[in-house]
């Protein structure tokens, strides 16, 4: 009796292989990588920061360019962080010896009328006028020796000025993850889809169905702008129905009669478009109450609640894929269909499921456009379903079925996002846009290709 022979050891030519293909799996995160880094260097400029930070440096500039008890006039727009500014700034100016005879929040007109106020005290005097970027470069404050000689020679201060990319900047950051949560909760399941060797088209026309029956079912079930929380989340999973008994309705003719993905989801665009429009009959539905924005707009957990949503739904969909027996026959449907089958595996009943579950969260991708825009729309999502697929295709997903990853998946909603981000910090025309878009899809493709060689 022989004994076994041991398992074979790796040559040095399969080992640097594994690392090259690990290499290109990651390739794409290293294309976003690359991306945040041009754009950075691209959008670099001369900031002139607000809030409470710079109305801190402020303070200590104003303090240290004027005498003690120093008399200062400190004027902002009406805006929240000038506001903050401003707070901060009086605090300081105060609390380091510092006179501050007037606070102006408002328009140049408001701190000519201060000026002419201080003008007419006695004695009048004037050492430093102080206010954000903006307001310190109001005409009013340009020449204030020759129009209010009464105030003397004050100083105009503002922050101090510093460069920094605007790309980096955190509001042009939390921009693109808000925008990308909608295209990215349709990825998960046009993910799901594309894996089983499917395609869906109607996601878009789902966003603007479920986000009109959203809001038709608060407008005129639960009392429009008095609805309270709980008709609120009813709507909600109505629409978000609406969405899964589209998908199934798809799924359905997909696996009963064998119509091709791209005919049946194509007509289900047709039929969700036009339904919406019904509904609507052409317009808006804007009467919504207030709190409707929670889920678009609010932030809860220091991070907008739609993000939120879209980071747990990839978690979910990560676990499910890679660690559940549906992820498995995804995947199995995907590779092989007749081999699955062979297999064991429920062809049928998993090609309905991908499908439900995309209808099911473009709904809810629909439901959270609502939220963000506080109404229901037929003309919500148009050209959506285009950079879904685009989102999955550049995050390595083939379309040829049986390979794909949610993780590369919310990569590529981030690449996209990135791409027209960035473009549109630079100021190119919507136009160069769609080109550029259209580059890296048709790059994406091609190097999957290349890579299955």
């Amino acid at each position: 009796m022989t004994a076994p022979s041991p398992p074979p050891v790796p040559s040095r030519g399969g080992r640097a292989r594994g690392l090259a293909r690990r290499l290109a799996d990651l390739g794409m995160a290293w294309v976003l990588a690359g991306l945040c880094v041009l754009f950075s260097l691209l959008t670099f400029a001369e900031q002139q920061p607000d809030g409470a930070a710079a109305g801190a440096a402020l303070a200590a500039d104003v303090l240290a360019a004027c005498p003690a008890g120093a008399r200062v006039l400190v004027a902002v727009r009406d805006r929240p962080e000038e506001g903050a500014l401003a707070e901060t700034l009086v605090e300081r100016l105060r609390g380091g010896g510092a006179e501050v005879v007037a606070v102006v929040t408002g328009e140049p007109r408001d701190a000519r009328a201060a000026l002419e106020r201080l003008a007419a005290l006695a004695p009048p005097g004037l050492d430093a006028v102080a206010g954000s970027a903006a307001s310190t470069g109001w005409g009013v404050f340009a020449d204030l020796a020759a129009d209010f000689p009464a105030l003397g020679d004050p100083v105009v201060l503002r922050p101090r000025a510093y460069r920094w990319p605007n790309f980096l900047k955190p509001e042009n950051l939390l921009n693109i993850a808000n925008q990308i949560a909608v295209i990215a909760i349709l990825a998960v399941g046009m993910t799901v889809v594309i894996v089983t060797g499917g395609i869906d088209l109607s996601v878009g026309s789902l966003i603007a169905l479920a986000s009109v029956v959203t809001a038709l079912v608060v407008r005129d079930v639960f009392g429009g702008v008095a609805a309270g929380t709980g008709g609120m989340v009813a709507a909600g999973i109505a629409g978000v129905a609406v969405g899964a008994l589209a998908g199934a309705v798809s799924g359905g003719v997909i696996v009963a009669f064998g119509i091709p993905p791209f005919i049946a989801t194509l007509a289900m665009m047709l039929v969700a478009g036009g339904a919406a429009s019904m509904l609507a009959r052409g317009e808006s539905v804007y009467q919504l109450p207030d709190s409707f924005v929670w889920l678009g707009r609010g932030a809860d957990l220091g991070i907008p609640n739609a993000v939120a949503l879209t980071l747990l739904l990839y978690a979910l969909a990560h676990f499910a894929m890679t660690r559940m027996t549906f992820g498995r026959h995804v995947l199995a449907v995907g590779g092989n269909r007749e081999a699955a089958r062979l297999s064991g595996v429920p062809v049928a009943a998993t090609t309905l499921a991908a499908y439900v579950l995309s209808g099911a969260l473009a709904a809810l991708g629909g439901v959270v456009m609502a939220s963000q825009l506080k109404s229901g729309s037929p003309n919500f999502g148009q050209m959506y379903e285009l950079y879904v697929i685009a989102a999955v295709v550049v995050g390595g997903t083939s379309l040829s079925g049986g390979e794909g990853s949610m993780l590369g998946t919310l990569v590529g909603a981030l690449v996209i996002a990135v791409i027209q981000n960035g473009m549109n910090l630079l100021g190119i025309e919507s136009y160069t846009q769609r080109v550029v878009l259209g580059a890296v899809i048709l790059g994406a493709v091609l190097l999957d290709r290349l890579r299955r060689r």
